[in-house]
């Protein structure tokens, strides 16, 4: 997807040119009440003929700054800025560099030094020394890929820097370079609680450490540069649920929509701890996961499940298993946006074995062997779940537009006849999946249906006396503006001997799908996917485990070493 997290904005790009020409000013514009550092202008004392001076600032716009600087007070931090009528996020990124925020008492009477003390004080911005990896260090403006590994051996070698002055101390870096790229780069080596929301939750948990505080000395998480650093990762406080119902031993499947997910979205830590936070606290033990845009995404999650660099999972209390995951060789579908695929994320620890997978075509193909018109192909898992098999259908179904529309990819709300109330009609299932369902005894079709349980298209699913787990009422997507959802399109359906072994309970998670290092829109602290995981729940044979440990005991049967070609 390249430099795109689903439906947020983008990762802000670092900043690469502090070192800007000088700005001109008229000869009639009053210097000695604006805090300057290398030519920023203070937006809570600057006049509208200093503000004119930015780049797509003109004097209505800069009125409208002045107006709204007075009516709240000042402003608190440059983002703030995107608020005012004429800026918004774009024309922000344009000026960012170029302003900052401080007290209106603030004066640029100081010595140099003075000055560099008031700099730290003030809201950080450019590049953290102490998390950049080498490439964003060679951003800055005077950094050549020599000094940047320099840096990173001198970081790991002596650990975090202290202060921007202990730079000094890295080969090939002097004072005359110091000076050039101080204002470009920041030092933050621990972080201070916050009363944030999390994301549009309000956050009345436990804290937990920040996604950057896993390991100030590793390169292999990509940071967003200019993420929020002064807020901390929340974590809801959860019950993990039983393993045992009854005395009897339990599994519970989900499936995701993880939205547009690229392997820069999947590398975003906000994501990554969003993602495993959530298989791990709902005891998640098999995932089918829908929408991936590369097929890589799916393995960065999994190499975090099982080799944590994030804090908040690798101090995880409970056991987090050994994950293993299957992506499909070719797109399930395509939507205006581009191609798509779909997978499975499994804890092998558990007994959980794949058997197969593949992606069940529709009986018309061309030439090529793929699947003519834009219907998306349901991707199936066939798993050894201890000594008992089980099917899974991962399904990602469309809303289509009426003729001579645009279609946009997602649900809406239904009429209950497989249509919305905007005119699209969901996409059939594939004719293949009706031929899986007649053939075989334990099967679940899960995934995104585009439309509610009770659409018409379902019917070929109700035909087969198969069951759909969560209601029409209950809301399966979610956003920082509408927390509770507004859409019922994602379901678990089961099949009549799966029902039999359905302990009823099945549950959306709602809960911990934010991060503050998640974009959204111009500010932060978006949720991972606009989908939400629904999860249900079924008794198993078990062998038991280890007495005292979390975690099901599935049932190990050896079936030589056979591997599926898909699986990671």
């Amino acid at each position: 997807m390249g430099g795109n997290l689903g439906c947020h904005r983008s990762i802000p790009k670092d900043p690469t040119d502090l070192n800007r020409s000088k700005r001109k000013f008229s000869a009639a514009c009053n210097f000695s009440h604006i805090l300057v550092n290398q030519e920023r202008l203070n937006i809570n004392t600057a006049t509208e003929e200093e503000l004119m001076t930015l780049p797509g600032v003109n004097r209505t716009v800069a009125q409208n700054i002045v107006e709204y600087r007075e009516c709240i007070g000042g402003f608190k931090k440059v983002e703030d800025l995107a608020l005012v009528s004429g800026i918004g996020a774009t024309k922000l990124e344009a000026i960012k560099l170029e302003i900052c925020v401080s007290s209106k008492n603030g004066s640029s009477q100081h010595s140099p030094s003075s000055v560099r003390k008031d700099h730290e004080h003030l809201p950080c911005t450019g590049m953290n020394i102490n998390t950049a990896t080498p490439a964003q260090l060679m951003s800055i403006r005077g950094i050549t890929e020599k000094i940047a590994k320099s840096i990173v051996e001198y970081r790991c070698e002596h650990g975090p820097f202290k202060s921007i002055e202990d730079l000094v101390k890295v080969n090939y870096i002097n004072s005359s370079l110091l000076d050039k790229i101080r204002f470009q780069v920041f030092v933050e080596r621990s972080r201070t609680p916050s009363t944030n929301t999390n994301g549009g939750f309000t956050c009345l948990t436990k804290t937990q450490p920040s996604p950057t505080s896993y390991s100030l000395r590793s390169e292999d998480l990509d940071l967003p540069p200019g993420g929020p650093p002064q807020i901390l990762s929340a974590r809801p406080t959860v019950e993990v649920p039983p393993s045992l119902r009854d005395g009897r031993a339990v599994l519970r499947v989900a499936t995701w929509n993880l939205q547009r997910c690229s392997s820069e979205k999947a590398n975003n830590p906000g994501v990554k701890e969003v993602v495993c936070m959530t298989l791990l606290e709902n005891d998640i033990r098999i995932l089918a996961v829908q929408d991936l845009l590369d097929q890589d995404a799916l393995d960065k999650l999994c190499v975090e499940l099982n080799q944590p660099m994030l804090c908040v999972v690798r101090r995880w209390r409970e056991t987090r298993g050994v994950w293993k995951c299957c992506v499909s060789d070719t797109p399930t579908g395509h939507t205006p946006k581009g191609a798509h695929y779909s997978g499975f994320l499994w804890d092998s620890s558990c007994g959980i074995e794949l058997r197969e997978a593949s992606i069940l075509e529709n009986p018309v193909a061309n030439g090529n062997g793929n699947s003519t018109g834009k219907h998306s192909l349901p991707y199936l898992g066939r798993f050894y779940v201890g000594s008992s098999e089980l099917t899974l259908v991962n399904v990602h179904l469309h809303s289509s537009p009426p003729s001579g529309q645009e279609g946009n990819g997602r649900g809406h709300n239904t009429n209950g006849r497989g249509h919305n109330t905007n005119g699209h009609k969901a996409t059939p299932l594939s004719g293949k999946v009706q031929e899986i369902l007649k053939g075989e005894k334990e099967v679940c079709v899960l995934g995104e249906f585009g439309v509610a349980c009770d659409g018409s298209v379902m019917e070929a699913l109700r035909k087969e006396k198969m069951t759909p787990l969560v209601p029409p009422s209950v809301l399966t997507n979610i956003s920082t503006s509408a927390p509770r959802g507004t859409l019922s399109i994602h379901n678990i359906w089961i099949s009549r001997s799966l029902k039999k072994i359905y302990t009823g309970h099945c549950s959306v998670v709602r809960e911990g799908l934010t991060n503050p290092w998640i974009p959204n829109n111009w500010s932060w602290g978006g949720v991972a996917s606009d989908n939400c995981p629904v999860v249900a729940e079924f008794f198993v044979d078990i062998v038991p485990k280890e007495p005292g440990r979390h975690g099901n005991g599935i049932a190990r049967v050896d079936r030589g070493d056979v591997m599926p070609k898909h699986e990671r």
